[in-house]
């Protein structure tokens, strides 16, 4: 079933009305033709971007046209453009939009650049209106206004405007309707309209735009300081009416919040569905049409009116990466001057031309890449080069195998053993403090590392798992307090996926956890170079700056005293990998 649709104010499905789609079931959306009674407006939809220009290497399984399925390579900016340049030839009211994390934990390519060639590439591609996402904060508020308008001062210590000196910023609003700062002024535009016009006929679409509510859980305290963020149903319900007086017809939502459903990402249906997007569903206005929606990098698009029948809106979330494209079509009563109905579909990106040609419903026909992006894309690519193909040692593995993101049974992962080890030797100095300690958090590895046959490891891989540009950060704390920090690991829920969120430590330092014991008391036996930890004594102990300003709910770090700020995380780990060639890749053995 390529499509969802949802018909009338009150979503009754498929009328027996030739008036209406064809059928509910039907394999494309097709414009509607010029002498339509219908003005059919089309936003084509994508979220949680990342910054991935280029294709992140990962292959769909598509249906084909003949009831098979195929795989297929998806992703890259140039041909997520030359998709929505072809759907834009073919549906004349159309808005591209976005909802949320564009931006941050991008690839090398982007993230080296603070994002910029995303920003020009998004410019390229002709987006309408983006919602802020929790990664937009990542290197700041400051830094995030840079992008949104342009300019090269220097918030962050890489330096803005390598390539393009002349910056001009996002050329699209970026809405953030919930975020606002003490003294409640808005950080960035909340709402936006577009006005869509067709045989002397028009409507006009409202949008707002919001990340989710938790976003300081998830950045750096300095990143959002000065800031407050709201309720995401409440603002949205707030916006409603004032949107409505200001002439809007439709309303969409743009929320950087999302689930996951049970549903195969090319079909459609609401099985299944879960997740903190569910109680902020249950209390919007029902006078909102659709909710584009992301975070979860899941896909889905879900007729809400079969969960809850008072609030019959489409909910929508196209993936991650580029790899995917909700093609969203809102078909309005320009006599009536009501919502005729809704659908929408879940398109594949093709990676290159090969996967383009693929015989698929959910492959837009004759797309091509877009050439200014391509361009935008071939020039940032050519300044990089250089540095991300440079080998920085070699790192050893047991059968050449990846050394993964993943935890092992312990909770503790490989790299995050490798990188606490690289951040503590970086932060030995007198003049930093030296270091005992050193805590990696999972959440900030964002890649494993396979290395060459002959163990050889280049930037572009060591970058890849440590995008964030975070400076390690000394401090000391006492053995009560690190205990505090390791107990907190444990008494956060498993995440739907089953992970936990575990501090990994360096090799001096062991301890043992007891997953019976009560919550609080379950870390046992700490241990730094075979001694008991004391937990009167301080420690001087090493973190990103993401983790020593309480991110990722480790508030216990913003307790450290006697501070002191050392090098890039990315820059420790070449340097101790270049330091220690070849480096046996090290055991998870330190979490008992």
């Amino acid at each position: 079933m390529p499509f969802i649709t949802s018909t009338s104010v009150r979503s009754t499905l498929c009328l027996a009305s030739a008036l209406l789609l064809a059928s509910c079931g039907g394999s494309h959306h097709h414009a509607a033709p010029a002498d339509s009674p219908w003005l059919d407006i089309h936003l084509l939809a994508f979220n949680d971007f990342h910054g991935h220009l280029e294709s992140p290497g990962m292959q769909a399984v598509v249906p084909t046209h003949h009831g098979h399925t195929q795989k297929m390579a998806v992703g890259g900016m140039p041909w997520l453009a030359g998709t929505v340049q072809q759907l834009r030839q073919r549906y004349p009211l159309h808005a591209v939009v976005s909802a949320g994390d564009m931006v941050g934990s991008s690839p090398l390519l982007s993230s080296f650049f603070l994002d910029e060639p995303t920003i020009e590439a998004a410019n390229a591609m002709q987006v309408d209106f983006a919602a802020v996402g929790n990664h937009e904060f990542d290197r700041g508020w400051q830094e995030l206004l840079r992008l949104a308008q342009g300019g090269c001062e220097t918030y962050t210590q890489r330096t803005p405007c390598q390539v393009n000196p002349r910056f001009a910023g996002a050329q699209f609003p970026i809405l953030a309707a919930n975020v606002s700062t003490e003294e409640g002024r808005s950080l960035l535009p909340a709402t936006g309209l577009k006005t869509f016009e067709q045989n002397g006929q028009q409507v006009t679409v409202g949008f707002i735009g919001m990340t989710l509510k938790d976003t300081p859980k998830l950045v750096m305290e300095s990143a959002t300081r000065g800031l407050r963020f709201g309720d995401e149903a409440q603002t949205a319900n707030a916006l409603v009416p004032e949107l409505l007086a200001q002439g809007a017809d439709l309303i969409a939502v743009l929320l950087h919040e999302g689930g996951q459903t049970a549903v195969s990402p090319f079909e459609q249906g609401c099985e299944g569905l879960s997740g903190a997007i569910v109680p902020i569903l249950d209390r919007l206005d029902p006078r909102i049409s659709v909710v584009v929606s992301g975070h979860t990098h899941r896909t889905y698009v879900c007729d809400y009116a079969s969960v809850n029948p008072d609030k019959p809106f489409l909910l929508t979330s196209a993936g991650a990466y580029g790899t995917q494209l909700t093609d969203i079509r809102l078909r309005w009563d320009p006599v009536l001057r009501q919502l005729h109905s809704r659908s929408a579909r879940t398109l594949a990106i093709p990676a290159d031309a090969q996967a383009a040609a693929t015989p698929s419903p959910v492959v837009v026909e004759d797309t091509r890449a877009h050439p200014e992006v391509q361009t935008i894309v071939e020039r940032y690519r050519s300044v990089i080069a250089q540095e991300a193909q440079k080998v920085v040692g070699r790192v050893l593995s047991p059968g050449n195998a990846p050394l993964s993101n993943q935890p092992a049974a312990s909770g503790e992962i490989v790299l995050g053993n490798l990188i606490a080890d690289a951040q503590l030797w970086a932060m030995q100095a007198p003049h930093l403090g030296g270091a005992d300690i050193a805590f990696m958090h999972s959440g900030g590895i964002r890649a494993q590392l396979q290395p060459a046959p002959d163990g050889s490891v280049r930037f572009d891989q060591l970058y890849a798992i440590q995008p964030f540009g975070n400076t390690l950060v000394g401090m000391t704390l006492t053995g009560a307090q690190i205990k505090e920090a390791l107990e907190d690991t444990y008494a956060v829920p498993l995440s739907s996926s089953g992970r936990r969120r575990v501090l990994s430590p360096n090799a001096a330092f062991h301890w043992r956890h007891d997953p019976h014991a009560p919550v609080g008391e379950q870390v046992r036996d700490m241990t730094l170079r075979g001694q008991p930890l004391d937990m009167n004594a301080p420690y001087r102990v090493v973190v990103s700056h993401f983790l020593a300003e309480s991110g990722d709910r480790y508030a216990v770090f913003r307790q450290g005293t006697q501070r002191t700020q050392g090098p890039l995380d990315i820059d420790a780990l070449e340097a101790y990998v270049r330091a220690h060639s070849p480096l046996a890749a090290p055991a998870t053995d330190r979490i008992r």
